[in-house]
């Protein structure tokens, strides 16, 4: 995730950053420039007779009406669901504090408590790739036992939160923790879980497929259709005309296409990673 002075207009509007739509689409933008020349050649050149073209000003202004409406839609839709994957990673920060805090009062034994403290941090981090491609071993604290075994699971931040309620039932059946105690800490437990689930639900639900893909051609060919009714008045500018529209026009699409899914490494995604070593920090600081 990008860190930036929203006060620091010169430097935002000014900068090539590496989000910038404009270094993702100026294949695309060449490419456009070139097919809207050609348009309005044939246009010029071939067909100069059809001054009522102009006439398709109107037109163009009611579909463009129509394409504003439905990128509003999507990219709110794109931004609700970046906002909820934020509002979960911050719940679960909260949660891992409270578990933190909570564990930590027991005055539970140094090595009940240095497991607690792994297995808190380890969770944070097998969420992080889990919602990516898959999770990093060699990310979390783990003894060599422990490898061998949570590799062999599928799903290993459920594996990790089984471990915690696993030492956690020991531990009040062994007279260390109260029956209240226990509900208490199984509540911040299970809201693990509960961020995980509906990170996995953002993650495994994107736009249906029907509307991505009409949205797409709509604007396609609205874009490389313009020069018809600007060629008669702007001329060869209407290629101009023509490419700046599609970038503005794909560009929001190409920006609600990457923070509909918050949890990979582009450059508007969530900083999970800070997150997770936050998370860490936190459980270190309170049990070391």
């Amino acid at each position: 995730m990008i860190k930036y002075d929203p006060k620091s207009w010169f430097h935002l509007i000014f900068g090539l950053h590496k989000s910038d739509t404009i270094r993702i689409l100026w294949k695309e933008l060449i490419y456009m420039g070139l097919f809207t020349v050609l348009i309005a050649f044939v246009e010029i050149e071939y067909f100069p007779q059809y001054t009522q073209l102009k006439e398709l000003t109107t037109v163009y202004s009611l579909v463009g009406f129509v394409i504003s409406l439905l990128l509003v839609f999507r990219t709110n839709t794109a931004y609700d669901r970046w906002w909820e994957g934020r509002k979960k990673w911050g719940c679960l920060v909260n949660d891992s504090r409270n578990l933190g805090v909570k564990i930590a009062a027991l005055n539970l034994s140094k090595e009940d408590e240095d497991y607690f403290r792994r297995m808190i941090s380890n969770f944070a981090f097998s969420m992080k790739e889990h919602l990516r491609n898959g999770v990093l071993i060699e990310e979390l604290e783990l003894t060599g036992e422990e490898v061998r075994e949570i590799q062999r699971k599928e799903h290993i931040p459920s594996e990790i939160t089984a471990r915690i309620f696993a030492r956690l039932r020991g531990l009040k059946e062994n007279g260390k923790m109260s029956d209240e105690e226990y509900l208490s800490i199984s509540t911040n437990v299970n809201a693990l879980l509960d961020s995980l689930g509906a990170c996995e639900r953002i993650l495994n639900t994107p736009i249906p497929f029907s509307y991505s893909l009409f949205l797409k051609k709509f604007i396609f060919l609205y874009v490389v259709t313009l020069p018809l009714a600007f060629v008669t008045t702007f001329g060869y500018f209407s290629a101009l005309i023509a490419t700046f529209v599609f970038y503005v026009l794909v560009s929001m699409e190409v920006l609600a296409e990457e923070i509909e899914d918050p949890f990979g490494k582009d450059a508007n995604d969530l900083p999970t990673d800070n997150l997770c070593k936050k998370i860490k920090a936190n459980m270190d600081e309170r049990f070391i």
